[in-house]
């Protein structure tokens, strides 16, 4: 592999910003120097007025392969990841069909290796009758297992109380769940569809999946968790009334039951679903201002531990159809660094604790391998971007593969220039270099 020299960037990198150049060979960061390196290398990039950050790990994404790929594939939503400043991504398994075997969950792996330019997880899916395939689990090479206490896109709902308990009690790897109780959306959709009919609108979307359905779940899921001591990380946390539920009291290192805030729930509230209609709906639902703003401080004051996206893209036919017809989810991973480096312009956040929450914390918590921090010996998972120029997300730039976005006609004023996965350099100002794909993470449990 080529030597890579990036010189005089703004490192941002466990709680400090400061001026460094950094040298990269065979996949790894060889050296960091505050005084400078010269040294012969193959490339040499000046960053100047640019900063570097660790490369962002997404732990929610839905790619679609196998069986969706009319919405997207691996190929395509991990570039579009890379362009956003995403080195690393696990990935969700209610696929078609649904990662629930263990030979399943290596097909997904060895497609990945094929064509992802970012390096890869694959969380392991759970039924109410898959308990033996789970135990299979290697977790040094598996991020994960989903549970879908609530259901969503896909048939993927664990619901039976005896599967729920023998999950909890046996699994040893760090379960992973979203949490919306199921009885409840139920009953709430009845009631509204009886009362106001099949022509609702989107604006009730939060009134069916409510806040309350959310945490008579979550809170479930961490009864079960405490009982069991069971590794829990709650995810796509959408009400402030959640979030009693978690700590800020003792360091993530010591958390067994830890929580994610999603780039929407952070952005949006229901006073969007005017405009916006059915490309914010979600589950979890986008709910009020309050809770967008208590998950923000949340995030702000330790109780939720990452930021993730729940990149889950549909077509644009499939989200124009009426609310009840419409399914839940939208692309995220091109824009997700941009949304939050929005929030540190405005002064709501600052750079460190963005890279706290989207890569150090991220490597911490799932444990993997030499990632998610600029450190000697670690892979060069890094990105560069210029907080000094602006762009507006349209048509003409979006590279899902659903080609819309929820932030069409958002100015970001900031800008994701360089992106390198493994030290290859995958993405250099619009153009990708797909020479070399990523690798499977590994996690050291």
């Amino acid at each position: 592999m080529p030597t890579i020299l990036i010189k005089n960037a703004l490192l941002v990198n466990e709680g400090k910003t400061y001026h460094a150049d950094v040298l990269v060979k065979d996949n790894f960061i060889e050296k960091i120097d505050t005084n400078g390196i010269a040294i012969y290398a193959d490339k040499i990039i000046d960053a100047y007025g640019m900063y570097m950050l660790p490369g962002i790990i997404d732990d929610q994404v839905h790619f679609r392969e196998p069986g969706l790929t009319h919405k997207g594939e691996i190929y395509t939503e991990a570039k579009a990841a890379v362009a956003g400043g995403i080195t690393s991504y696990m990935e969700m398994p209610n696929t078609s069909p649904s990662a629930t075997t263990i030979d399943l969950l290596e097909q997904k792996y060895s497609r990945a290796s094929e064509c992802s330019l970012a390096n890869y997880s694959f969380f392991m899916g759970t039924t109410n009758t898959n308990l033996d395939e789970l135990l299979k689990v290697d977790e040094t090479k598996v991020c994960g297992v989903k549970i879908f206490m609530g259901s969503s896109t896909g048939d993927m709902l664990v619901d039976n109380p005896e599967s729920l308990n023998a999950i909890f009690k046996n699994v040893k790897t760090l379960i992973a769940t979203h949490c919306e109780d199921d009885p409840m959306i139920k009953a709430n959709a009845e009631k509204i569809k009886q009362e106001y009919g099949l022509d609702i609108t989107t604006e009730f979307h939060p009134k069916i999946r409510t806040a309350e359905a959310c945490y008579a779940s979550s809170s479930f899921a961490i009864e079960l968790a405490k009982k069991y001591n069971t590794r829990l990380h709650i995810l796509h946390i959408s009400t402030a009334k959640e979030l009693e539920l978690f700590r800020n009291d003792i360091p993530l290192s010591q958390k067994r039951i830890t929580a994610e805030a999603c780039v929407h729930h952070l952005w949006f509230s229901d006073a969007d679903y005017a405009e916006k209609g059915n490309s914010i709906k979600w589950n979890p639902a986008v709910k009020t201002a309050e809770d967008r703003d208590a998950i923000f401080k949340a995030v702000l004051d330790g109780r939720i531990d990452v930021i993730a996206t729940d990149h889950a893209p549909h077509t644009i036919e499939e989200k124009e159809q009426t609310y009840l017809k419409a399914p839940s989810g939208g692309p995220l991973v091109q824009h997700s660094l941009n949304a939050m480096l929005e929030f540190h312009k405005q002064g709501k956040i600052s750079l460190e604790t963005i890279v706290q929450k989207m890569s150090h914390n991220v490597a911490e918590m799932f444990e993997i391998d030499r990632r998610g921090f600029i450190r000697e010996g670690y892979f060069a998972d890094l990105v560069l971007v210029d907080l000094n120029n602006n762009y507006t997300v349209s048509k003409d730039n979006i590279l899902y593969k659903c080609a819309w976005s929820p932030f069409e006609g958002q100015i970001f004023h900031s800008v994701v220039r360089h992106t390198f996965v493994n030290g290859n350099h995958v993405y250099n100002n619009g153009l990708f270099d797909e020479s070399e794909k990523g690798l499977r993470l590994r996690f050291n449990r």
